[in-house]
């Protein structure tokens, strides 16, 4: 597994969390730079056009449910082509730059959080935050910068969400990493300090359906705490 590869994939899904993980694969693959995705007809309606000689995104949606020969349900799939705002005459705005009040950005970040959070005096040197599975909480440590604070947060965070009973450290360890990745990403957070060039082993050897099926874990997980600070996004913005 490419660890640059894998990082623009991170990026892809950063973007795009609401397409699926193969739909984010297909996307890596053909326009790892595309920010707005549209049909045709979609752009059309918007007052756009499809620049000449431009070669559409392919992606799969979901259409009808079928029973399979063991009794199973499968779906079906239609190819769809898709065009960048890169590709049309629409006039294209710089991405818009997160600048979210540090305070509210961690206030979003713990809420509904699914433990409890405890500023702590004695964590190693090399550990910002950890979180303990015994006592469903995420030791943090005292006097560091927000963004730190933030990066620190996102990966302990994502290890509580993943704490189903049968939980253990050494396995969720990579997935929290890159859930952290994609949650700086997609609140402004400096990504500067994470790495992927040398990707864990047990990942490198996975086949393809083990790689979806972390891939598609990664992207659950990050959706759960992007949602639960979405609603704190939403209220503040009413309230303004």
């Amino acid at each position: 597994c490419n660890g640059e590869l894998f990082q623009t994939y991170l990026d892809v899904q950063a973007r795009f969390d609401r397409y699926s993980v193969g739909n984010a694969i297909l996307i890596t693959a053909q326009k790892p730079e595309a920010t707005k995705l549209a049909d045709f007809d979609k752009w059309k309606e918007d007052g756009a056009y499809v620049n000449k000689g431009e070669t559409g995104i392919t992606l799969l949606e979901p259409s009808n449910e079928y029973e399979r020969e063991d009794g199973s349900t499968g779906v079906s799939y239609n190819a769809k082509k898709v065009f960048d705002v890169s590709q049309t005459n629409a006039k294209q705005k710089a991405a818009p730059v997160v600048t979210r009040d540090e305070r509210l950005l961690l206030k979003a970040l713990i809420n509904d959080a699914p433990c409890q959070l405890s500023i702590s005096e004695n964590l190693p040197d090399n550990v910002n935050a950890v979180y303990k599975p015994d006592s469903k909480t995420i030791l943090i440590r005292q006097g560091m910068d927000a963004q730190t604070i933030f990066r620190s947060l996102a990966n302990e965070l994502a290890h509580a969400h993943m704490d189903k009973g049968d939980y253990k450290r050494s396995d969720s360890s990579f997935n929290a990493y890159c859930s952290a990745y994609i949650q700086c990403k997609r609140n402004g957070i400096s990504v500067d300090s994470f790495r992927f060039d040398h990707m864990p082993e047990t990942v490198s050897k996975m086949d393809a359906p083990a790689m979806r099926r972390q891939l598609a874990a990664i992207r659950d997980v990050s959706n759960e705490i992007s949602m639960d600070m979405n609603r704190v996004f939403e209220k503040n913005q009413k309230s303004r």
